[in-house]
């Protein structure tokens, strides 16, 4: 058994840093900050800007949530605290 609290911790933390970078650079970042250079790629007919900020970011904020889940799993695992 690996009671390694302090590891567990800097890994669940590392996995939260990492999914709330992405969560914040897909919405702040794609659907304000760099709308208007994404506005010049269109998707579907749509400025990607737009689509991002309308659609694209609710896709990436579902797969951020199964990532995470697959991950910490993978943390609870490796450190032996997942449930059985």
């Amino acid at each position: 058994m690996n009671h390694d609290s302090l590891g567990y911790w800097k890994a669940t933390l590392a996995l939260l840093a990492r999914v709330l970078i992405i969560w914040f650079l897909v919405s702040f970042g794609a659907g304000i900050l760099f709308a208007d250079w994404l506005n010049t790629i269109k998707l579907g007919g749509y400025p990607l800007g737009f689509w991002f900020a309308q659609q694209g970011s609710m896709y990436i904020f579902i797969a951020l949530i199964f990532y995470y889940a697959k991950k910490m799993g993978d943390i609870d695992r490796r450190f032996d605290v997942h449930e059985d």
